[in-house]
């Protein structure tokens, strides 16, 4: 949880950067507002492809060709409400899902048919939010993806309505699930909030060998909270300058599941895999069941665990991923909600009879080789900081930055392709910050609490006490760390794939919209000479 969200839910922080107006009209519902469980669960389409295209690197071969368009929507989040404009793919949001087998490269066209004006609040005093640059742009980046630079959805590469960029997916990696989402420069987090998300599940021989569940026992869980006004509109807040109306964190009334309020899901009394997504701007989620049954991990953001976790509550950053069974066997006729915190996020309605076979948990998955430190060919100190008073609201609008650079500095992190390197995540804020690598997968070393006060004055990394590891469900590979404030977060990473230019950034989506983003070049090794 981040000190803003703490803050905010103590009832603290919120007029610090949330302007809301005294008309009843243009306050959000609260969670108490609306009936519980009283609207079906939808499942996301499954994309059709749109025929066969030839290979960008063998013009020999013919590849899976996709073709998404970005354009508005409308739908009805909640039997109480009139239809919520969103911001889709095709015609929901979250868009449809991207179906992929390791190996099997595609190719995907996202094309912008939106509207030439946002409906959310722009902050032009951004970076990359200045005169002369269209309020509506996009670019898609695939969350995970190991992709060339090309199809990453590099921040700057955005088009505007009108425009499209295709994009080539090697699906050179293990099964997992990845999301795409909206990466366009300063406004990434309006566009996500409107609604520009979407799951790309890759498959492989491996993972079909374990027999998990799949079909309609394979639940995607897309979560995301909201903020709606009574006549059923999303409404996200402005600061009160009107000159510079970005706000450091958004945390909604409401939680929408695959794109529905409180939703329901029936079910038999049997293993479901589900598969969990956090695809909020700020919102850390910890969830439980509330009987108590645990919730076993087999996976997190990059595949499949070494073997399963059982849980009691899963903590999911921005931007993170889980992999889960839950065993429903033997809740014949019950009714279990999953919560967060104390808050109901759905309901599983368990019916009373078996049509299928259960399954079986297996006691281990797939092999996950250490990374020795000493392959590390570099150790990186870089710094996580924020304003330099973080209680004063007069300085709400200094962005928080990584390594102490902003977007337009000159890139300071330049690995070498097909090396080992460890970076030390040093958090000097408040906040706990999701950090997301474009490009690569990795793992996670250890976590260890500093004197924060020794390192502002001299500099210097002062260990407080001994390092910890991660946490069981976090031994897998990882594209999203959790950097706790006042604790260095060391990862070890290959990168392998491309070389060519990606950026590294916090997934607290406001944060990330101003400044606490990096480009960062992956080189290629220099021959050797004679």
């Amino acid at each position: 949880m981040t000190r803003r969200e703490f803050l905010f839910y103590s009832g603290f922080a919120a007029p610090l950067f949330a302007k809301r107006d005294n008309d009843p009209s243009a306050i959000p519902l609260g969670s108490n507002q609306l009936a519980k469980f009283v609207d079906q669960l939808s499942t996301p389409p499954i994309a059709k492809t749109a025929g066969y295209r030839a290979h960008p690197h063998d013009a020999s071969k013919k590849i899976s060709y996709y073709r998404l368009r970005m354009q508005e929507v409308t739908h009805k989040v909640h039997r109480d409400l009139p239809p919520t404009r969103f911001w889709g793919f095709e015609s929901s949001s979250p868009g449809p899902t991207i179906e992929a087998r390791s190996g099997e490269p595609l190719l995907v066209e996202w094309q912008n048919h939106l509207p030439h004006e946002h409906f959310l609040p722009i902050d032009h005093s951004l970076h990359g939010a200045g005169p002369g640059v269209p309020d509506v742009r996009n670019v898609i980046h695939l969350h995970g993806g190991r992709v060339p630079p090309e199809s990453d959805g590099y921040p700057e590469r955005w088009f505007p309505p009108g425009g499209a960029s295709l994009n080539f997916y090697p699906n050179i990696q293990e099964a997992t699930m990845l999301w795409y989402h909206d990466h366009a420069m300063s406004i990434t987090r309006l566009n996500i909030f409107a609604g520009l998300v979407g799951l790309y599940v890759i498959r492989d021989r491996f993972e079909d060998a374990l027999q998990l569940p799949k079909g309609e026992f394979e639940l995607p869980i897309i979560l995301c909270d909201r903020s709606f006004l009574p006549d059923g509109q999303l409404s996200y807040p402005v600061s009160g300058d009107p000159h510079h109306p970005w706000v450091p964190e958004f945390f909604g009334e409401v939680i929408l599941v695959n794109g529905t309020l409180f939703p329901y899901v029936e079910l038999q009394p049997r293993q479901y895999r589900l598969r969990v997504l956090n695809a909020s701007n700020s919102r850390f989620y910890y969830l439980s069941l509330s009987n108590g049954e645990p919730l076993r991990q087999i996976g997190s953001d990059q595949g499949l665990l070494p073997k399963p976790v059982e849980l009691r509550t899963l903590t999911l950053a921005p931007a993170e991923r889980a992999d889960l069974i839950v065993d429903f066997g033997g809740h014949h006729g019950q009714k279990v909600v999953l919560n967060n915190d104390t808050l109901a996020v759905m309901q599983f309605r368990i019916g009373n009879k078996v049509h299928s076979s259960a399954g079986i948990m297996p006691s281990s998955l797939r092999s996950v080789p250490k990374i020795p430190e000493q392959e590390a060919v570099k150790t990186r100190l870089l710094t996580l900081t924020g304003p330099p008073d973080d209680d004063d609201p007069t300085v709400m609008g200094f962005p928080m930055l990584l390594n102490n650079a902003f977007w337009s500095n000159p890139v300071t992190e330049n690995p070498t392709l097909d090396t080992v390197e460890i970076w030390s995540l040093i958090n000097l804020t408040a906040d706990s910050h999701p950090i997301h690598l474009h490009l690569v997968r990795f793992q996670i070393l250890d976590r260890r609490p500093f004197d924060m006060f020794q390192y502002f004055n001299k500099r210097e990394l002062r260990y407080t006490s001994p390092a910890v590891p991660p946490d069981a469900n976090e031994s897998g590979w990882k594209d999203t760390v959790r950097a706790d404030p006042g604790m260095v977060t060391r990862i070890i990473i290959r990168f392998e794939g491309f070389a060519g230019r990606y950026v590294w950034h916090c997934h607290v989506l406001e944060h990330e919209d101003n400044e606490m983003m990096r480009p960062y070049d992956v080189v290629k090794p220099r021959p050797l000479i004679g």
